[in-house]
């Protein structure tokens, strides 16, 4: 049995988004799902260029959990750029507390 995840916390809501190829039907694409804590990952680390220790402390998790959540969301990207997959941002779930962020 998987044990329960804990509450991320995200410092913003991307809304619904969905990004695929240029001239491509996105119904006839594989589609691939992004998960809210795996953007914020991306976000803190890749856009923001905090080291590790501070954006698991943003994110409400360890160290740990937040290389494996930024390993699997850079893996997703990934594979939809090269691939040429659709990318959509799944909704956030009430798991995830959305936080403002300061300044």
């Amino acid at each position: 049995m998987p044990r329960h995840r804990r509450a991320r916390r995200i410092g913003f809501d991307p809304g619904e988004l969905c990004f695929k190829p240029c001239g491509r039907r996105g119904r006839q694409l594989e589609t691939l799902t992004l998960r809210p804590d795996e953007l914020e990952a991306l976000r803190l680390m890749d856009l923001e260029g905090l080291y590790q220790e501070e954006a698991a402390e943003r994110l409400g998790v360890s160290r740990t959990t937040l290389s494996r959540t930024l390993a699997r969301a850079r893996h997703t990207v990934v594979a939809a750029l090269i691939g040429g997959r659709r990318l959509v941002l799944e909704p956030r779930s009430s798991s995830l507390a959305i936080e403002q962020d300061q300044g």
